[in-house]
């Protein structure tokens, strides 16, 4: 495909111009790139002490609390802010857009690539945190979640930063949507809550969100998403990836002869 193709030659280049905007991210401030980290780190830390102590939400089953709660906001986290950046990076790199010739199919990886050091930083809190509360991951699941994560973001984004460019008003109804999704997703709280709504229990479980959350939470704990009784819904994430893709790559090759006249 075109896409993989552009994606493959060009590597190099993305790397070094996501590794520069994730410098240029706080380049103006005293302590820089170390703001990325503390910002997210304290962010986790403070739903861990208002979830587990004040408002005593305790545990996950049989599972701490932290080892049930940091990998799940981790990975929404990099969710998150992977996309908000990527929907946005046609935007914020207008003037590759309109004053040079420049691969523009890999801007949005650009800004995928500098959020993938602060994500980085968010797992190995979470792999660190759970070793020490005893929970050891499992590795191919780990690298497997990595995988599935990247597959998402790239296929979402080559349709949301299409969208976001030709009409701006989008990305404000996406950071919306973003934060619906955070309360859908069981994060803060858990599916079994939903134990006596079946309908609504399977709708959330077809999530691609909940797919990778949950995902990345079972790596550390004794189960896993991709299972014999649980792969209906690895089967239905692949799926939605697939076509997400598809429809994001025909909009963005649609769209992007455009993108030079409205930036």
């Amino acid at each position: 495909m075109e896409f993989i193709k552009t994606l493959w030659k060009n590597k190099g280049l993305a790397w070094r111009l996501g590794r520069n905007d994730f410098r240029n991210r706080f380049a103006s401030t005293s302590l820089g790139t170390i703001w990325g980290f503390l910002q997210q780190f304290i962010f986790m830390i403070t739903y861990v002490i208002v979830f587990q102590y004040i408002l005593k939400t305790g545990s996950a089953g049989e599972y701490p609390y932290v080892v049930w709660f940091l990998p799940g906001m981790s990975m929404w986290l990099t969710i998150n802010d992977m996309i908000m950046s990527a929907s946005n990076s046609i935007r914020n790199y207008s003037y590759l857009v309109k004053k040079v010739v420049f691969p523009v199919d890999i801007i949005p990886i650009i800004s995928i690539i500098a959020s993938s050091f602060i994500s980085m930083f968010l797992f190995a809190i979470s792999i660190g945190i759970c070793i020490f509360m005893g929970y050891i991951p499992n590795v191919l699941l780990l690298l497997y979640m990595l995988f599935a994560l990247y597959c998402f973001v790239i296929a979402f984004t080559r349709f949301t930063s299409a969208v976001s460019t030709l009409v701006p008003d989008f990305s404000q109804l996406l950071g919306i949507i973003m934060q619906l999704m955070f309360w859908f997703t069981p994060i803060v709280w858990n599916m079994n809550m939903l134990q006596n709504h079946p309908k609504i229990q399977m709708i959330f479980k077809c999530s691609p969100f909940n797919y990778l959350v949950t995902g990345f939470r079972q790596v550390f704990i004794d189960e896993t998403i991709i299972n014999e009784n649980n792969f209906i819904f690895t089967i239905i994430f692949w799926v939605i990836t697939f076509i997400i893709f598809i429809w994001g790559n025909y909009i963005f090759k649609k769209s992007k002869k455009d993108f030079a006249d409205v930036l």
